[in-house]
């Protein structure tokens, strides 16, 4: 096989391959069989109609066609492997030439990774978080916990923004009733946002046993973006009542018996925490440094993909959450535009970031150890609540194993950049990365970010607990 390389553009290539018809001879026996499988001839069983009789009842054409289909994605894939390309996109496969038992000839237009040099990257000059921990830091850490033990008290007044209230909701469109649009018994916090805009104004004074009408704009169902006037019904009102702090909360939200080991402990772990983050930042920002003295063109169909996965992934969300778009983007604080917007800029830092850490793996001879590869499914099965062996039974099942390693090698790549940078914090104090990694995990000379951060959760950290009844 003889395979020729034309650059169309900086990131566009097109293969004209040569393919002698012998080495078509595997596909042409498998073709031969296909179609006796498929065909039916008077006198011959299926699968055993001979190769001259379904040429002369069929055509050699069909048997060509059939050949080629077989062999065109083996012979693509042999001839990237052989010029070294990289494609990012499907590739668009034209048969220019049959000479039937001489030779075939096929070209292959496909977008490739632009040829690109990586500059050294060894004392880049990187600014992190201080990893100073404040009374402030540890008493948001306390606020939060006292809100996770909070109590719900009846009040007899009239509802204000931190009060949870119980009530019912039904709405109607010029009169009549939608019977898909009404709950009973809601607990509601006012002043959580809610995506029916005008709730909140509407809660804000009603005591238990209130009426009150307000008119909004639908947000899901069938009449969704329709106006309506909704009724709610408040029930009763409650107060959130914090525990105070003192030793007795620290017994009860803690392992600890008092409430300054329990304020040690958080300070603590506040402390690695931000650690973990100094690690974090540290790689992201020597990747943006090394990716600003780049300059790469990036493949237009590779982008587009990435941007339309993004698209798609946000259709899906919308989908689940049962609220019309508009409410969706509301509750997220944005619009399409916005959100589009940075999706493309996204997309585009993603796939530049792409090319940059596969270049750097091929440079580095980064690998995937089996260990390694054993651990990210554990860490990854646990994220998502699931065994570790279903997981890595639907990666394999659905080819995923590749893009697993590769996620894995990229890691081990941004990680080489952060450690060859030149970090201090914002007080200007010098971060030594070696000595981060020795703390948090004592046993590895280096810490994978999903290892850090899954190392460092409190031991003391309760389960979150519902707000209760007192």
């Amino acid at each position: 096989m003889k395979t020729a390389v034309e650059e169309l553009s900086p990131t566009r290539v097109k293969l004209t391959v040569e393919v002698p018809f012998k080495e078509l001879e595997p596909s042409l026996q498998a073709a031969y069989k296909k179609v006796a499988q498929q065909v039916r001839v008077p006198g011959f069983r299926p699968g055993k109609v001979p190769a001259r009789i379904i040429e002369q009842r069929f055509g050699r054409a069909v048997v060509l066609e059939e050949t080629l289909n077989d062999a065109l994605p083996k012979l693509y894939g042999q001839a990237v492997d052989e010029t070294e390309v990289f494609p990012v996109s499907q590739p668009e496969i034209e048969v220019t030439k049959i000479e039937d038992g001489e030779q075939v000839e096929f070209t292959a237009e496909v977008d490739v990774r632009p040829a690109f040099d990586v500059p050294g990257y060894e004392g880049a000059e990187i600014v992190v978080d201080a990893a100073e921990v404040s009374d402030e830091d540890v008493d948001a850490q306390l606020d939060g916990l006292r809100q996770r033990f909070a109590t719900l008290t009846g009040v007899d007044r009239p509802a204000q923004n931190g009060d949870y209230v119980v009530m019912d909701l039904r709405a109607e469109i010029d009169g009549r009733n939608l019977d898909e649009q009404q709950a009973a018994d809601v607990s509601y916090e006012v002043g959580a946002g809610s995506v029916l805009q005008g709730l909140d104004d509407a809660l804000q004074g009603m005591a238990a046993g209130e009426d009150k009408t307000f008119r909004t704009t639908l947000v899901g169902g069938e009449n969704a973006g329709e106006e309506a006037d909704v009724i709610i019904t408040v029930k009763s009102v409650k107060e959130k009542v914090l525990p105070e702090l003192d030793d007795e909360f620290a017994q009860l939200a803690s392992e600890f018996d008092t409430l300054d080991e329990l304020k040690d402990s958080i300070r603590e772990q506040a402390r690695r925490n931000k650690l973990v983050d100094q690690v974090v930042q540290s790689r992201e920002k020597a990747l943006e440094a090394l990716l600003d003295r780049i300059e790469i063109p990036l493949p237009e169909s590779a982008l587009t993909a990435e941007i339309d996965a993004r698209k798609h992934n946000l259709e899906h969300q919308i989908s689940e959450s049962g609220l019309s778009r508009e409410a969706y983007l509301r509750l997220q604080q944005t619009t399409e535009e916005e959100l589009f917007a940075e999706y493309e800029a996204n997309a585009a830092k993603a796939l530049k970031s792409g090319f940059v850490l596969d270049k750097i793996v091929k440079a580095e001879d980064i690998g995937v150890s089996e260990q390694e590869l054993t651990d990210f499914v554990v860490r990854r099965a646990m994220q998502m609540g699931v065994a570790p062996n279903t997981l890595a039974q639907h990666l394999a099942d659905n080819n995923q194993l590749p893009l697993a390693m590769m996620e894995i090698v990229r890691e081990k790549a941004k990680t080489l950049i952060g450690d060859a940078a030149k970090v201090t914090d914002t007080a200007g104090n010098e971060v030594d990365l070696k000595a981060i990694y020795a703390e948090l995990n004592p046993e590895q000379e280096a810490v994978g970010v999903e290892e850090a951060q899954e190392g460092d959760q409190p031991a003391d950290a309760p389960a979150a607990a519902e707000a209760r009844e007192g």
